[in-house]
């Protein structure tokens, strides 16, 4: 098992542009969505109109997963495909209004967005705060490295405490 921490799994996850979140309707069936997140105060928020599945979803049921998946590449030879390296992990949701977004979270996802409402709906933010464990594939560890899945294989505590420390507010 790779050692990782916590700092440098908030730094991977900062710089991405997508993630997939999983929820349950209020029918208890299983959904996911892919959003483009932004890393501020120890959450990842993305924003969608209230009227949007995956905002009822979620405020039905608060409990999300993440996948978060890390492009690798081998350099200079860009046609071999590699398989992405992931962090997964559990966390609760919380939805606000856009505008109350944290200054560096709104400005990096809004860019100046016009927050009227619109046919489907307010411009909302949900912000995810992990919970548990952060829970890794590749990350840490060279290409050839994850080919052995046992080393590979990485774990620490989702501590946001870490981005605060490591990271600035959301970059642009």
């Amino acid at each position: 098992m790779v050692d990782i921490t916590s700092a440098e799994i908030w730094t991977a996850i900062g710089r991405v542009n997508l993630m997939v979140v999983g929820m349950v309707s209020a029918k208890g069936e299983a959904r996911t969505a892919g959003v483009m997140p932004v890393v501020d105060d120890g959450r990842l928020w993305f924003t969608t109109n209230e009227r949007e599945w995956k905002a009822r979803h979620i405020a039905a049921n608060p409990r999300v997963s993440v996948t978060v998946p890390v492009a690798r590449r081998i350099p200079f030879v860009p046609w071999v495909k590699v398989p992405p390296a992931t962090i997964t992990f559990t966390g609760i949701a919380e939805t606000i209004p856009a505008e109350q977004l944290p200054a560096g979270a709104k400005h990096a996802l809004l860019h100046g967005l016009e927050l009227s409402d619109g046919e489907r709906g307010a411009l909302i933010a949900i912000g995810v705060r992990p919970t548990g464990d952060f829970v890794t594939y590749g990350i840490g560890v060279s290409i050839l490295g994850m080919r052995d899945t046992e080393l590979a294989r990485g774990r620490a505590a989702a501590d946001p405490a870490a981005v605060r420390a490591r990271m600035a507010p959301a970059a642009v």
